[in-house]
């Protein structure tokens, strides 16, 4: 396989070789992040459909917790700064929450008022990986929140964006080249849509029962329910495709034998062998089990690690509220999912909100990345700190983890009450996460201080 070296000393796949792996300080990791999973009834209880998703990141990433409120832009002249370039912004954006790493403008997950939620997923294949700075993956999971009502339009949004800016751009905040094509998950209250893209190329599968996942690979075979125009011909261009036998995406722009997807090694499958194990009664609660899981890999550790989690519930009766958890901390295992549901007036989120640099930013210079600010949250470094004593008192960390796992149930019957009675305390409900965060950082100072 052919290496190409950064300037950072890192070794990275040449465009369009399959990934491998590459050093990070003095570990080996593979260059693969995410899980993003969804269920759909019958698969689930109570006619709900529950979307979940796990961040992986560097391990020293932060990732905040931050809401956008809608918005309406009279000055239609004027261009939406994205991470790297700037675009056509539009009339009206919806209200947003999203779970980010905290120097970028995009998201790796997140919601908005009216149901949608969206996932990415780091791809590889063999269109090569444009080193041009573009729309990132995660900028366009934050424009299709911020401007579609249903899961099938935020596919429109991204697809017509990905053809009129191109995706590319560097991922990581760490100096090393660390970029990739995206695939993406998108969900509301009745369907969901598996979104996976080549360069501008791509194809979507539409999911209206049962389950489904996504992880760093191509995953849509021949049931292709939307496509890009010339993304059959582009292949046969290539050679990849011979114009004759069944055609497969993920086998003709990847380098995967779709027919082992199951069965062979590797997250994907090991997020399809979890979700199929509880099909039939999959809850929010089991969503969150699936995220937490250590032995699939499914939760990271490492140089790579999960530094985020988020799982939504999308009831599909719009009489019932969505209702969005996210940890905005490492290691859901070790993290409180806290509740977020749209309602007018949210308090900002001040508590998940890491430090803003505005123009003195090191992303907004080029060149990029030079320096790496401090960018921890209020409850970053708390959890922290909290981590330090789970490691090396193991008393203490029982009391602690008992305290989180306590407070965490006390959320879900809460929660629970307002998905059965249909009640919401709109006055309490605006300061919902907000509180919740204040809660989970009161149980770690307590017992760092005892």
């Amino acid at each position: 396989m052919a290496l190409e070296t950064t300037g950072f000393g890192v070794a990275v796949a040449a465009p369009g070789a399959p990934p491998t792996s590459f050093s990070c300080g003095l570990k080996k990791m593979e260059p693969c992040s995410c899980d993003t999973f969804v269920a759909l009834p019958p698969a689930t209880v109570q006619n709900r459909i529950i979307f979940g998703k796990n961040s992986d990141r560097l391990c020293d990433e932060v990732q905040e917790v931050v809401y956008f409120p809608a918005a309406v832009h009279d000055n239609l002249t004027g261009h939406l700064k994205c991470t790297y370039i700037e675009i056509d912004q539009v009339p009206e954006t919806y209200a947003v929450v999203l779970s980010r790493p905290a120097w970028l403008w995009g998201a790796e997950m997140g919601a908005n008022e009216h149901g949608v939620c969206i996932g990415n997923e780091a791809v590889w294949g063999r269109e090569e990986v444009c080193d041009e700075e573009a729309l990132l993956g995660m900028d366009l999971v934050r424009l299709g929140l911020e401007r579609a009502d249903t899961a099938e339009k935020a596919l429109d949004v991204i697809v017509d964006l990905l053809e009129k800016y191109g995706q590319g751009g560097n991922c990581s905040e760490d100096g090393m080249a660390f970029s990739y094509h995206n695939s993406f998950l998108i969900a509301d209250r009745s369907e969901a849509w598996i979104l996976e893209t080549a360069g501008k190329y791509w194809a979507a599968e539409k999911v209206q029962e049962g389950v489904r996942n996504i992880s760093n690979q191509l995953s849509i075979t021949t049931k292709i329910d939307r496509e890009h125009p010339d993304m059959r011909n582009y292949a046969k261009r290539k050679g990849w495709w011979d114009g004759k036998k069944e055609f497969d995406f993920a086998a003709t722009y990847s380098y995967i034998d779709t027919t082992k997807m199951t069965i062979s090694p590797g997250r994907y499958c090991e997020g399809y062998k979890l979700l199929n194990k509880h099909k039939g009664n999959i809850t929010f609660e089991t969503m969150m089990e699936i995220l937490r899981d250590k032995p699939s890999g499914i939760n990271m550790e490492g140089e790579f690690l999960t530094t985020a989690s988020m799982v939504s519930i999308l009831p599909q009766d719009s009489n019932f509220p969505c209702i969005h958890f996210f940890t905005g901390t490492p290691d859901p295992e070790r993290s409180v999912f806290k509740p977020f549901i749209f309602v007018p007036n949210i308090s900002q989120l001040l508590d998940t909100s890491s430090p803003t640099f505005e123009f003195e930013d090191p992303v907004k210079k080029k060149p990029h990345f030079k320096t790496k600010p401090d960018r921890r949250h209020p409850l970053y470094q708390e959890h922290q700190q909290a981590l330090k004593v789970i490691d090396n008192k193991e008393e203490k960390a029982k009391t602690m983890l008992e305290n989180m796992r306590k407070l965490e149930k006390e959320l879900f019957k809460e929660m629970e009450s307002i998905l059965q009675n249909k009640h919401l305390d709109v006055d309490k409900i605006v300061n919902l996460f907000s509180q919740c965060t204040k809660d989970e950082i009161r149980i770690y100072k307590l017992n760092i201080s005892s």
